[in-house]
């Protein structure tokens, strides 16, 4: 029979699979080479390093990754070993995006300001989160300008960085290729951003350089963090917003990522397992306010208990209650 190794903190999956296969749940640090080693597929998420160290000598095949990111994935070397991999890209966007708009309207209230009307966003990047962001924000008020290379979408960076209040960052992390985005925002574009007063990054750590953030004055949003889950002790304390990398913990986004998966399984084996229903729209509410944004998630109570004890990154990230998105 087919045997399937699951990561025991990916939800709304228990009880699918064992129509089909063999299943053991385990958490992340318990899949190891031995444990996969007479596995036909492989299901994870971001913490489980899925390459030749885990993988080589075993009989997985189908790698599935409840997550947006490929980052922890070598596709190379699965493709040149016949593994095929899927991930749930825009599974967890609404989330994303409720994260953002709701640390925006936190600052706004902190720095006493009521309108968004006269207000720059920056967003760059323009995929399945940033391009909610960006219609979200329109509809509230804000003037919006984007930047995406890959999609050939907006205004060139300098000028995005120059004119913005308010920079969001919302691209995959490369360190090659034509548009690479590893350390995107540092030393010499943060010294572009000299009308912006508040930077956020809920997108993947290392975006943003940290180290050059201490000649920025402007205030912070951070859920995704360079070198995490040890944090940049200053960073945190400067940010108003801090939370460990939870931005897209939402029941529905979860529930995404899960279907996403068995509807890939489905495909390649020609299984007919259930896919859970979502009751919230995938490209995001089509109507918002920030009152509704703010009520329906505060970052406030876990950007406290994340600055009091920044050790506990990783078990505040795995309590973290999940919240519902925004709903139409």
């Amino acid at each position: 029979m087919m045997k399937i190794v699951v990561e025991n903190r990916i939800p709304y999956i228990q009880g699918i699979l064992e129509a089909v296969a063999q299943v053991k749940y385990l958490p992340a640090s318990d899949i190891t080479a031995q444990a996969v080693r007479d596995a036909d597929v492989l299901l994870v998420r971001t913490r489980t390093r899925c390459d030749a160290a885990l993988l080589a000598g075993s009989r997985v095949r189908f790698i599935g990754s409840a997550t947006i990111g490929t980052d922890h994935i070598d596709l190379d070397w699965c493709r040149d070993h016949g593994i095929t991999v899927c991930n749930a890209p825009g599974c967890n966007a609404p989330a994303v995006a409720q994260w953002v708009m709701a640390a925006i309207g936190l600052w706004m209230q902190r720095s006493g300001i009521d309108t968004a009307h006269g207000l720059t966003l920056g967003v760059i990047g323009v995929g399945h989160v940033g391009s909610i962001v960006a219609r979200w924000a329109q509809q509230l008020g804000f003037n919006v300008l984007l930047n995406d290379p890959p999609l050939g979408i907006g205004v060139p960076l300098d000028e995005l960085l120059s004119r913005s209040d308010i920079v969001t960052v919302h691209t995959p992390l490369t360190n090659g290729g034509q548009w690479p985005t590893w350390h995107l925002l540092g030393e010499t574009p943060l010294r572009q951003m000299k009308n912006c007063r508040l930077l956020l990054n809920a997108a993947r750590g290392g975006i943003i350089d940290e180290a050059a953030l201490q000649d920025w004055q402007g205030d912070l949003a951070i859920d995704c963090w360079e070198g995490e889950p040890t944090l940049n002790p200053d960073v945190l304390r400067r940010a108003i917003v801090a939370t460990p990398h939870i931005a897209g913990y939402s029941i529905e986004g979860k529930q995404r990522g899960t279907a996403m998966m068995i509807e890939a399984l489905n495909r390649h084996y020609g299984w007919h397992l259930p896919v859970p229903h979502i009751a919230a729209p995938a490209q995001g509410a089509d109507g918002v306010t920030l009152d509704a944004i703010m009520t329906s998630f505060d970052p406030g109570p876990l950007t406290a208990q994340l600055q009091s004890h920044p050790d506990q990154f990783e078990s505040l990230r795995n309590t973290y209650h999940l919240r519902h998105e925004m709903a139409n």
